[in-house]
């Protein structure tokens, strides 16, 4: 006989049946380029930042070194202002035409004396240019040679302005030219446009450009007979470095 085969009714008493496995999706990781690329832009931004750096602390550097190099020199040197003065003038021809009270006919000579009282500084004479004015008026100018004037030094300088212009003068202008005619003495301007360099050893500054202004020059006549045997006065101009 066969063995006799249990009866089921449809029901599984037995252990639990797992739930079916879930399927994955593979993704590709990235690969070796992609991180190479990073790194190299990475390393890129952080030299471009640490170059942007250094030149900034080399700029600052030089500033710092500069000025406190400055601070010291001046410290050294203590530069005063050069001095500059008309020591004597002639006025040799100042007249109108009569046809044409517009054409002034001149003839000026000013003679400069220039002081440097610094110690240890040398002053280079670049360019000088020196103007005469009436009324506010320029009615000449004329250059003077380039030189060097060196420590505690007075150098002079001789000028002649002459020829003729057209000047239109104002009325008040007009009405003192009257009361010069009659004196023989004219109240004239001088002024002078410089480029300079200073010396200090062998450290040459930059160029300046200051301005000197020598008002209110009461220079006598030489043809006229009016004047009572007023003499020209030596006068102090102003020296203006801005």
């Amino acid at each position: 006989m066969g063995t006799k085969q249990p009866y089921l009714n449809g029901a599984y008493y037995g252990p639990s049946i797992p739930p079916p496995a879930k399927a994955h999706r593979s993704y590709d990781s990235p690969g070796f380029g992609c991180c190479c690329f990073s790194c190299l832009g990475s390393c890129l931004r952080c030299c471009g930042c640490c170059i942007l750096s250094l030149i900034c602390n080399i700029l600052i550097a030089i500033a710092v070194i500069l000025a406190i190099t400055g601070f010291i020199l001046w410290l050294v040197f203590r530069p005063n202002a050069v001095k500059f003065y008309v020591a004597d003038a002639n006025l040799n021809r100042f007249s109108f035409d009569s046809n044409n009270n517009s054409n002034l006919h001149y003839s000026l000579d000013l003679n400069f004396t220039i002081r440097n009282p610094n110690q240890r500084v040398g002053v280079y004479y670049d360019e000088i240019s020196v103007s005469g004015y009436y009324g506010d008026q320029r009615f000449g100018s004329v250059n003077v040679s380039s030189f060097y004037q060196g420590h505690k030094n007075t150098t002079v300088v001789l000028t002649k302005i002459e020829g003729q212009n057209l000047v239109v003068l104002g009325d008040g202008a007009r009405t003192d030219l009257k009361e010069d005619e009659k004196s023989g003495i004219y109240r004239i301007d001088a002024k002078l446009r410089l480029s300079v360099r200073f010396k200090f050893w062998v450290i040459k500054s930059w160029k300046l450009k200051p301005k000197i202004k020598c008002d209110d020059l009461k220079i006598p006549l030489g043809s006229s007979n009016s004047t009572g045997g007023f003499k020209f006065q030596p006068v102090k101009c102003d020296f203006d470095l801005s």
